[in-house]
């Protein structure tokens, strides 16, 4: 059995990791390679990274801080923010990262993630959605890393899951939005619907707080793997303890 993923997320803006509640009221956790090197010590399984407003600020990602953090990593990172082009990724993946996720990027062009697969491969594009439940469905959104530009894009969530595996996304993280920086759970609800047609792996994201919630979300959703960002900022749930607590609970983890 293939073991599941432990994964800080780190949410980039300015130069600096935060952290906000449902996609809102962002406080500063600290600096990006103080943060990654703790997480890369601590035995984390990959690591995350998110430019949460290069999307909406119509820019890309910063090849300097990914090129500082790949010479400090031994272990996989992706990164996500305003790639809108196979010659972003190129430039991104050259910096050192081992692959790249789009979000808003893709829904505004769709093709971009058939481009990015066949000159890179599936194994190292990522699709990230956004996900809210409005009205007893569940919809997409775009450019949420700042609030006066986060939008609904009139997607619904599961049939977008569906499209951009068949572009050949070859790994999806699922960003409950509703539950993001709550510390009150993944929602096993929409994962658990994800899983069934997901074919990928899955990550879920939003909402962990304490072993439990990481030991539910694997059995229950059966995602690959578990993100997750305040849980681990605020020290409030060191690595070495959720992972030698999910082996006690019979959850494959790489120890």
């Amino acid at each position: 059995m293939l073991t599941r993923r432990i994964i800080p997320c780190l949410d980039v803006r300015d130069g600096l990791v935060v952290k906000g509640v449902k996609f809102r009221n962002h406080r500063v956790q600290g600096e990006i390679l103080e943060l990654a090197g703790r997480y890369r010590a601590q035995g984390a399984d990959e690591l995350v990274f998110y430019d949460i407003t290069a999307s909406a600020e119509g820019r890309s990602v910063s090849r300097d801080w990914v090129r500082e953090t790949a010479r400090l990593l031994d272990i996989p990172f992706c990164v996500a923010g305003g790639i809108r082009s196979v010659a972003d990724a190129r430039e991104v993946l050259f910096a050192g990262a081992d692959k790249i996720s789009i979000n808003s990027p893709a829904l505004a062009r769709p093709a971009l993630i058939d481009e990015l697969v066949a000159v890179f491969g599936s194994q190292c594009v990522v699709i990230g959605i956004d996900s809210m439940l409005r009205d007893g469905e569940l919809w997409v959104w775009q450019y949420t890393g700042r609030e006066d530009t986060a939008r609904d894009c009139g997607r619904r969530t599961l049939e977008w899951l569906s499209e951009v595996q068949e572009r050949g996304a070859g790994e999806v993280v699922l960003n409950c939005m509703d539950c993001d920086g709550t510390r009150q759970g993944y929602d096993l609800l929409q994962l658990a619907a994800a899983r069934e047609i997901c074919h990928v792996p899955l990550i879920a994201s939003g909402g962990a707080g304490c072993t439990a919630d990481f030991v539910r979300v694997f059995r229950e959703a059966r995602v690959d793997g578990a993100l997750a960002a305040s849980v681990f900022h605020t020290h409030a749930l060191p690595i070495p303890q959720l992972k030698s607590q999910l082996h006690a609970a019979g959850i494959e983890v790489r120890l």
